[in-house]
């Protein structure tokens, strides 16, 4: 294998995107549990976001969700954001929460809808012109519960003409990424349930359409490392969203059910080209922490994903290329089980340490102040969380 001298450079082109909703109150489809100290506005869930990344320096931007992050004056939110560190990125509409909704928005067979859908999406495009932000995500609840609901192909039509007035109306600068989910809240059928439909959509669109690959968004079983190959080899992988799920539910830390899985997704998007940031594809985090702390929730999932993207740039390409050809089954898998199972973080410590970064991320943010000091004044006012 190499040694981690010889891929610490690279390392250094990490870059993975906080979401600014993770650091607001979440719960189940029951309840959502409140937590002391929790963000009240756009500009405190940055202020949190950049703890993170000083503690890491893995996390320089933060996406906004629309409407829930509206501000008066996105300059000043901008600026606010510089000012820490860190910019804003990604752009996420919502259009799951409205009454209007119920039956779908993009896909709904009310022209009506369909253009109050259409509208949200030109307004946050606005917002992107305002923050600088290169991607507009969309995810969309779209779906039905029941055969015979709806005509599935007529959806069909419907976000695709809805796709192609929001995509007319990105920057030169800009794409539309296009996000998918097997179900949820829809049981009989999504409208974007896999990543072929996904894709089928935005290469329709043009050359700024491409898929967002949340990793907790399959079947159970799913190679989901395939896909990731499948889209880097069409130039159509747009970004991630970096989670994990035992079950049903999607939002836990990244790597919290299955590191492995992890790992072959990494080794796939450094084998395709995905990595760094002159690749284009986007890490970002896509998590709710609804029983663990908020920050260091998100400090231990970018240390994740860096100590496995570690690993897997410490595969020996070389021999694993020359196992591979010559039918060498078991040597070809030892070999990337090698990578696997190299325990990196001692010298990930070293590596953080030589850039004036904690050795400990998660040790250095628990004997700091700034919990404490969060909550003694973030006292009043209407916490941040889902629906604000």
């Amino acid at each position: 294998m190499p040694s981690f001298d010889a891929i610490a450079d690279r390392l250094a082109d990490q870059a993975i995107e906080l979401p600014s909703w993770a650091f607001g109150n979440s719960g189940t489809r029951f309840r959502v549990f409140p937590q002391a100290g929790v963000p009240r506005d756009p500009f405190e869930k940055i202020a949190d976001a950049a703890e993170v990344n000083r503690l890491t320096g893995l996390a320089p931007s933060v996406a906004l969700h629309i409407p829930w992050d509206l501000v008066d004056d996105f300059g000043a939110l901008r600026a606010h954001a510089e000012g820490l560190g860190v910019r804003l990125g990604t752009i996420n509409s919502n259009t799951f929460q409205d009454e209007a909704y119920k039956l779908g928005s993009l896909a709904h067979r009310d022209a009506a809808v369909r253009r109050r859908a259409i509208d949200h999406h030109l307004r946050c495009i606005e917002v992107m012109d305002a923050t600088g932000s290169r991607d507009l995500k969309i995810w969309l609840a779209d779906g039905t519960n029941y055969p015979g609901q709806d005509d599935m192909r007529t959806r069909q039509d419907h976000l695709a003409e809805s796709l192609a007035e929001i995509y007319a109306a990105i920057g030169d600068e800009q794409r539309l990424v296009l996000e998918y989910k097997i179900f949820e809240p829809a049981f009989y059928h999504t409208d974007v349930p896999d990543w072929g439909t996904s894709y089928a959509q935005v290469t329709a669109l043009g050359e700024k359409a491409f898929v967002c690959l949340d990793t907790g968004h399959h079947a159970p079983s799913t190679n989901i490392e395939f896909i990731v190959m499948q889209l880097l080899r069409l130039g159509r992988l747009g970004s991630f969203d970096f989670n994990s799920r035992f079950y049903a539910d999607d939002d836990l830390i990244v790597g919290a059910a299955d590191p492995f899985q992890l790992f072959r997704i990494l080794v796939e998007v450094i084998r395709g080209g995905g990595y760094g940031a002159a690749s284009g594809v986007a890490f970002m985090l896509d998590q709710c922490h609804n029983i663990e702390q908020k920050i260091p929730g998100q400090i231990r999932s970018v240390l994740n994903v860096q100590e496995m993207t570690a690993r897997a740039l410490l595969l020996d390409r070389d021999a694993l290329d020359a196992a591979q050809r010559e039918g060498d089954v078991l040597t070809a898998n030892g070999i990337l089980m090698d990578a696997f199972s190299t325990d990196v973080r001692p010298a990930l410590a070293d590596w953080r340490e030589a850039r004036g970064l904690p050795r400990d991320p998660m040790r250095a943010y628990a004997a700091s102040d700034y919990q404490s000091r969060i909550e003694a004044d973030r006292v009043g006012g209407a916490q941040a969380g889902w629906g604000a």
